[in-house]
């Protein structure tokens, strides 16, 4: 079992928003970077983080709210798990574990320098897809469970080779983008 820092696979180059953004540049963020979590940074500090999640469920609780009125901070996790750069991946997938989480950001002298995900260490670790597949598929039990009237999850495992991805749902299967590729 080797060693691997989370600072050697963090995205360092990470997508963040200050508090007092509002809802509306946060989606807008969010959808043009292609990611769920979103760090809110102000002068180095992690203040909270907002998934597209807490968004979602800010506009089904309140069907006439003006994106561009509700700030970031409103609605984000203020107390958010974190993680050294000098911690190894498999501490990081513990705390992912323990606290159901899939992104972790990476704090440095109380500033933030990166984010890990699940991603960032199945890239590195792939034979820790047994250990993280489990995570995948609580969260997703949980998520099918609080919210039956989703059309798909925006993660999950691919229906087709079992990956775990970002997915698409084409014909009533969950599929990760290359899987789709493939059929289309």
């Amino acid at each position: 079992m080797r060693r691997i820092a989370i600072g050697d696979i963090m995205t360092r180059n990470f997508t963040s928003i200050h508090p007092t953004a509002s809802l509306h540049e946060c989606s807008k963020k969010i959808v043009k970077n292609k990611i769920n979590t979103l760090p809110l940074v102000h002068e180095k500090k992690l203040v909270g983080i907002l998934n597209s999640r807490d968004i979602l469920w800010a506009i089904t609780k309140k069907p006439n709210l003006d994106l561009k009125k509700v700030r970031a901070i409103d609605i984000a996790i203020k107390k958010v798990a974190v993680i050294k750069p000098s911690a190894d991946i498999y501490q990081a997938i513990a705390k992912m574990r323990t606290l159901n989480f899939r992104t972790l950001p990476v704090l440095s002298k109380g500033e933030i320098i990166g984010v890990v995900t699940l991603k960032d260490i199945l890239k590195i670790e792939p034979e820790l897809y047994p250990q993280v597949g489990e995570l995948a598929e609580i969260k997703e039990e949980e998520r099918k469970i609080k919210d039956t009237n989703a059309d798909w999850p925006l993660e999950g495992f691919c229906g087709n080779c079992g990956a775990f991805s970002d997915l698409l749902k084409v014909n009533d299967i969950l599929l990760c983008y290359d899987c789709r590729e493939e059929l289309f």
